[in-house]
């Protein structure tokens, strides 16, 4: 016989979003349970996401900079990688966020259930959880933020270990002598990276006519060069048409105009992600989704089920889970009958390559496409005293102003830590700032966050370090 429950608030899906989600009503007063299929709270992005891609992203580093360092007068001998203590270690970093999240759980008395949840009616979940035993969970108010999944290719649909997505390459299983990256986006290069760096000859195949087709392109010629001596090539303008597997390796034919026709040890495809809307019963509510299965939702969050409200990937927007934990406190606030609204004048996107790439607002390639009047004022890191120091002067930091105004549209940065550097962009946008008023704001020297300030000057006419004629 199923048990049954009840509580105020379930939340679906324990990821970045949802375990917010929960801990903010918590913090309420509102009596919460937390379903999730993993053991402990995190979702993709802490258990086989951001969190290990990271960790191995950090591993890469440190390699990259002990051969950078000879050109220091400082060398090294030639590093042996333990990949069992490397994966390890991962598994360590990835056990140390999840186990917090445990201790929060149970400090904020949220009832947290490992198992699959299906709707059967707009305040009923059924829950087949890990102990065996089916749950009928009865709810006032739910959120869904169950996520998303690597999306598929109908071509790379073979039943072979050795074509992995994104989850299986952070297994680091081994260390494959040639792989091929499927998708030029963040995923597959952050991923290249680390592979290439474990000394893997990488190549990346992009059917756009350029990697990471959303980015500005004055970012990301700038790591273009730098993957040009890293991967063994960067393929664009070109698409696979067949998948083989053979006992030599996986047999992958091209079409494009630098199509070869190559043998890999190991296909990694990553071509996106596609929301978890499907097999959680929301044919059961009147929960609407739009045609590629994103849940459809108000500026509260708010679905077409009057109990039910939704945030993070499977609503669409951009895939970030530094968007789906803002939606959790709009979710509940609006829950909780305060006025919220999910309306961010910006939301930054950083890609962990090497060098770094993040943008916030708008972007000087969103602006030429919508026919907006822009200005852009670009500081060079070449220009930088800390840049220099670091060996990275490859670096280039980027203002998108509003020229009758003077208000900062949007930043970019391309260069070592651009993610971190790259919130004072997000709080300049959101806080309506004027380019005088991030020129007029003193900024320690020497950082790398004053590239920032000097780019403003630049708008302003007035660096230092960038010259320019008088007319």
């Amino acid at each position: 016989m199923p048990v049954s429950t009840a509580t105020e608030l379930a939340v679906l899906g324990a990821g970045p979003g949802g375990y917010a989600a929960a801990f903010l009503a918590a913090d309420l007063g509102m009596k919460v349970t937390l379903v999730d299929r993993e053991p402990s709270p995190g979702g993709v992005c802490l258990h086989r996401g951001c969190i290990p891609s990271k960790a191995l992203l950090h591993v890469a580093r440190l390699l990259d900079e002990a051969a950078a360092a000879g050109s220091m007068g400082v060398r090294f001998g030639r590093p042996r990688v333990d990949v069992g203590a490397l994966r390890a270690w991962k598994q360590r970093v990835v056990d140390r966020q999840t186990g917090g999240l445990a201790q929060l759980v149970r400090a904020r008395n949220v009832r947290y259930v490992q198992g699959e949840a299906r709707f059967l009616a707009g305040r009923t979940l059924e829950v087949r959880r890990h102990d065996g035993q089916t749950e009928l969970l009865t709810f006032e108010r739910a959120i869904i933020a169950t996520g998303s999944r690597p999306a598929t290719v109908d071509v790379f649909d073979v039943d072979d270990p050795r074509v992995v997505d994104s989850t299986g390459a952070l297994a680091l299983e081994s260390i494959p002598r040639t792989m091929l990256v499927v998708g030029g986006g963040y995923i597959g290069l952050e991923l290249g990276t680390v592979y290439a760096a474990l000394g893997t000859r990488v190549t990346v195949v992009e059917m756009m006519p350029g990697i990471l087709p959303g980015a500005d392109r004055d970012l990301v010629r700038v790591l273009d060069k730098r993957l040009a001596e890293r991967f063994e090539a960067v393929l664009t303008g070109t698409r696979v048409t067949r998948v083989r597997p053979l006992k030599s390796g996986i047999r992958v034919s091209f079409e494009g105009a630098e199509a070869p026709r190559e043998t890999f040890e190991r296909v990694l495809v990553s071509v996106g992600r596609r929301p978890n809307s499907a097999g959680i019963g929301l044919e059961n509510t009147a929960v609407e989704v739009d045609e590629r299965g994103f849940v459809r939702v108000d500026a509260g969050r708010r679905t077409a089920e009057p109990t039910l409200w939704a945030i993070g990937d499977v609503v669409g927007g951009a895939m970030l889970a530094h968007k789906a934990a803002h939606e959790a406190r709009v979710a509940v606030e609006s829950i909780a009958g305060r006025p919220a609204a999910f309306e961010p004048a910006a939301i930054p996107a950083v890609i962990f390559t090497d060098p770094e790439i993040a943008w916030v607002g708008l972007t000087e390639t969103q602006a030429k496409a919508q026919g907006v009047d822009v200005r852009v004022a670009r500081f060079p890191w070449a220009a930088s005293g800390r840049a220099t120091t670091l060996e990275r002067n490859d670096g280039l930091t980027k203002l998108v102003v509003e020229p009758g105004s003077g208000r900062v549209l949007g930043v970019g940065i391309v260069g070592v830590g651009a993610g971190d550097l790259i919130s004072e962009g997000a709080l300049a946008i959101e806080m309506a700032a004027l380019v005088g008023d991030v020129a007029a704001t003193i900024h320690p020297h020497p950082t790398l966050s004053e590239t920032i300030m000097e780019a403003a000057d630049v708008y302003l006419g007035a660096s230092p370090h960038v010259y320019r004629p008088r007319r």
